[in-house]
């Protein structure tokens, strides 16, 4: 849309008085917002400030208790998110919406189907989908089943879901949180082409740099009403950051080294195929073994990684989304089968149980806290047991001690600000940053001697990913060592005191974090950049 044309055109979306209440709790204050068609409007906050909440309203999840909506200057009512996309309103969720046993296709188009008589046009919803995935560069396979897929690309389909459904409002919460620098210049590509095409945009992002260059306007909300909106030309990350928690902009650098020559974990050969775990036949080395499944040209999805971690580092692993990062955490984790050798503090513990594993020392901060962290559905004193329960604060004979681990529940929340009512809410009850606020908390207490820590402030507020940053650096002050997996380029930098570039599986270069830019770093990531053993 011209200049012209963006001044005369009514809004796209108006909040006007937006109020909300939960038992306790105000979640939204006279919310004012007025987003411009044709345009990318940022909405930042901390987590808890009532982002989450406000997007829920518009997108008929949750009903205002007080306040209007208008649409196109139509004043409307939601029920249901049918009734947003009706009106043209699409959403793509932070924790997204898939059914993991069913294929990508199937996913876009379900509720709504293409139609040949009874029976689905797969043949339609094909081309319209790969249509759809060419024209916004959205790589996907529609016929992979969705539960088979890494972050990054169930993040391509939702947005996919959401175009498909002709939507001309899109709603994107922490879009960024998977892509290396050249992945997000491409998503912002495809964004100014969609407002070009008079789509219009609400970005939800904790990347305020980010969000200074994608943005056309940013509002910003602070403990669940609207504080201030500003011109991203005349706004600086720091003070946007101020305006969101009353504090600077926080940084992840770590400057002093606290390297021991104790090694604390040691992976030797980590073998994965992609097509099941088969046992080496007798008589053949796994080198050799190995070597044999290059040659037959099978997949693997991890080849041959091989590294120390020393009481007092982090060690960084960076890499695209879906080149084995996720392989290796669950190899080392024993959730999934692999060839080769895993040592903890001298121990041999690769054919140990998770279990048994947890209980030895390895703490463990998963890259989906909904999916693979919480239960939803449980208070935080019973989330605090999760995965610690054959031990103390939790273990009392064959019986859970209640009253310690509510009691511990109490520490942390304390420890690691953790906002809640208290240790009889429910996880589900609380913001993101606050849920993963929690499971560090739970994860340090365990006393560890190794962590993996994946993607520890994806999508947390800039408050809380500093307390986080704090704790890593204080635990790895105090000797622990740490595997460090992160979307983040600059918290990969900042944190760790190596970094291996991971690509199909293999590890192609160590980095010296202190000598390395995120895009040198993305390049290494993609291939761009061919790696060595060492740089």
């Amino acid at each position: 849309m011209s200049a012209d044309t963006l001044a005369t055109a009514r809004p796209a979306v108006e909040l006007e008085g937006i109020t909300k209440r939960f038992p306790g709790v105000v979640a939204n204050h006279d919310i004012r917002i007025t987003v411009r068609p044709g345009t990318v409007h940022a909405i930042v906050g901390e987590n808890g400030a009532g982002k989450s909440t406000l997007m829920k309203i518009l997108y008929g999840m949750q009903r205002p208790d007080e306040g209007t909506i208008k649409v196109n200057g139509e004043q409307v009512s939601f029920r249901t998110p049918s009734d947003a996309i009706a009106a043209g309103i699409g959403m793509v969720h932070q924790h997204f919406m898939l059914a993991d046993n069913f294929t990508v296709l199937e996913n876009i188009v379900l509720g709504a189907e293409p139609r040949k008589g009874l029976n689905l046009d797969t043949g339609a919803a094909r081309r319209r989908i790969t249509d759809l995935a060419a024209a916004h560069g959205l790589r996907v396979d529609p016929d992979r089943l969705v539960e088979d897929l890494g972050v990054g690309d169930r993040q391509r389909v939702e947005i996919l879901k959401v175009l498909y459904r002709g939507a001309r409002i899109l709603i994107l919460d922490e879009p960024t949180a998977v892509l290396v620098p050249q992945e997000v210049e491409e998503l912002f590509q495809n964004l100014r082409e969609l407002k070009s095409e008079g789509l219009t945009v609400i970005f939800i992002s904790h990347k305020l740099d980010e969000v200074l260059d994608i943005a056309d306007d940013i509002t910003v909300i602070r403990r669940g009403t609207t504080v201030a909106s500003v011109d991203p030309r005349e706004v600086t990350a720091r003070r946007l950051a101020e305006l969101m928690v009353g504090s600077e902009l926080p940084t992840p650098e770590t400057r002093e080294s606290t390297v021991t020559d104790k090694v604390a974990l040691k992976v030797a050969g980590l073998t994965m195929e992609a097509d099941g775990h088969r046992p080496v036949p007798k008589g053949t080395s796994i080198t050799a073994y190995v070597d044999k499944l290059r040659q037959d040209g099978r997949r693997l999805l991890l080849d041959d990684v091989s590294f120390e971690i020393h009481k007092g580092e982090i060690l960084g692993i960076a890499g695209v989304e879906g080149n084995g990062q996720s392989e290796l955490i669950e190899a080392i984790m024993g959730i999934r089968q692999a060839h080769g050798d895993v040592e903890l503090d001298g121990r041999d513990i690769s054919s140990w149980s998770t279990l048994k594993r947890r209980e030895s020392g390895i703490g463990y901060i998963p890259e989906d806290r909904h999916r693979q962290g919480l239960l939803l559905e449980a208070s935080l004193w019973e989330n605090r047991v999760l995965g610690h329960q054959t031990r103390k604060p939790a273990k009392n004979g064959p019986w859970v001690d209640r009253k310690a681990a509510k009691a511990d529940t109490e520490r942390i929340i304390g420890e690691y600000d953790v906002r809640t009512p208290g240790v009889d809410t429910l996880a589900l009850a609380l913001s993101g940053g606050n849920q993963q606020k929690l499971i560090v908390g739970r994860e340090m207490s365990g006393e560890p001697s190794f962590l993996i820590a994946a993607h520890p402030t994806r999508g947390v507020d800039v408050g809380a990913q500093a307390a986080i940053w704090d704790h890593l650096r204080n635990a790895r002050a105090a000797g622990l060592a740490v595997l460090l997996i992160s979307a983040d380029l600059d918290e990969l930098i900042g944190l760790s005191d190596t970094i291996q570039v991971i690509y199909r599986g293999r590890l192609v270069a160590a980095l010296d974090p202190s000598d390395i830019t995120p895009e040198r770093l993305g390049g290494y990531m993609t291939g761009a950049i061919a790696g060595t053993e060492e740089e």
